[in-house]
């Protein structure tokens, strides 16, 4: 693989936790600069994971005018992923964003289009796209195992599970709570799996219901009605134009024992869902037998990188480094995340104003 320099913009948890470990163990990259509203946050980055001599910055502008620096990644909040995403572009670097993509369907848009427009490649962070079990799913669906979908469920619920860092509570900032923050990896994989993003119309509703009233934590903190100023419950019903049906639902903090994030995919031939090891298991019948049959994967069920028994994270780096040098098609492009950001934006407005929203 040819050498690739990497600008970090916004050295905060997700850069500390995924991206830039990840990406430092890919062989000829070298990340060279780095950028964060806190200087001594960007340093402490360029110490640990950067080359020898790597540029730090406070104006994300700066990085981005390094004529080197092929590839950017942006993990700052929410409400600045469409601005340096674009700025990025016109100064034609190939560009890794954080999910969600964006706060509104018309930023994502304008991202696409600005990607479009300079010839470079837009991707987004949905690293559940590198579950091994969740490709091996969607391979089971286009091989046609389940037949006809015509339902999914995604959820993504946690019980107490409010995010106690960063900015997760700031509306300005973040769009919403947990249905922008978790749910858009449930709906994400789920219209992975599916492979269908034409949809028709979206209902959503909203909840503050727990966090709102000084809900404790799992790690004991508590919040001011003040300070907490997202939803902590949203849901969401999809129709898709060719009559399949998802519902989702997304929680930081409900009363519900059984929680969890994996998908459940419906077909008239069988019926898909996840094992607490989170196995693949098949429901349908044959002749009038019922029957169940478990997948596991191996090193082998991912479409790239085969005999590489790596980590989800490591994966996702690799193979969007691999898009980069190699041309190898994008595993989560900025056309069908931008999907997401429109049923996400949907439900909201849908829990706002009681309508259903319909799409063109």
């Amino acid at each position: 693989m040819r050498n690739v320099k990497v600008g970090i913009i916004g050295c905060g948890g997700i850069a500390n936790s995924k991206h830039m470990p990840n990406l430092k163990r890919i062989e000829n990259l070298e990340i060279v600069a780095f950028c964060d509203i806190d200087i001594a946050r960007a340093q402490a980055a360029a110490e640990k994971f950067g080359v020898e001599g790597a540029k730090v910055f406070e104006d994300y502008h700066d990085l981005l005018a390094m004529e080197e620096i092929e590839v950017v990644h942006v993990c700052t909040p929410n409400s600045s992923h469409a601005p340096i995403t674009i700025d990025a572009f016109a100064a034609g670097k190939h560009v890794y964003c954080e999910k969600p993509m964006a706060k509104t369907y018309a930023d994502a848009l304008k991202m696409c289009e600005a990607a479009e427009k300079a010839g470079k490649l837009l991707s987004i962070g949905y690293q559940t796209r590198s579950r091994s079990e969740y490709q091996l799913a969607r391979n089971l669906v286009k091989q046609g195992v389940l037949g006809d979908i015509y339902y999914v469920k995604a959820r993504n619920l946690r019980r107490r599970g409010v995010p106690t860092w960063g900015v997760f509570l700031d509306y300005e900032k973040q769009g919403g709570g947990p249905m922008i923050d978790i749910g858009t990896h449930s709906i994400d994989s789920a219209l992975f799996i599916i492979d269908n993003y034409e949809v028709e119309s979206v209902t959503g509703v909203s909840y503050r219901k727990i966090g709102a009233k000084g809900c404790e934590t799992h790690n004991g903190r508590l919040f001011t009605e003040e300070e907490y100023q997202v939803e902590d419950s949203a849901m969401g019903f999809v129709r898709f134009k060719n009559g399949c049906a998802m519902t989702i639902e997304a929680s930081w903090s409900i009363n519900m024992e059984q929680t969890g994030s994996t998908p459940i995919v419906v077909g008239d031939k069988a019926g898909l869902c996840f094992d607490d090891d989170d196995n693949i298991v098949v429901n349908g019948e044959v002749n009038g037998t019922l029957y169940t049959q478990h997948f596991e994967t191996n090193k082998y069920t991912r479409d790239l990188f085969k005999g590489d028994d790596m980590r989800d994270s490591a994966y996702d780096m690799a193979q969007w480094i691999s898009a980069v040098t190699e041309g190898t098609p994008l595993l989560a492009p900025g056309r069908k995340a931008a999907v997401v950001s429109q049923i996400i934006e949907a439900i909201y407005t849908s829990a706002e104003t009681g309508k259903t929203i319909y799409f063109d």
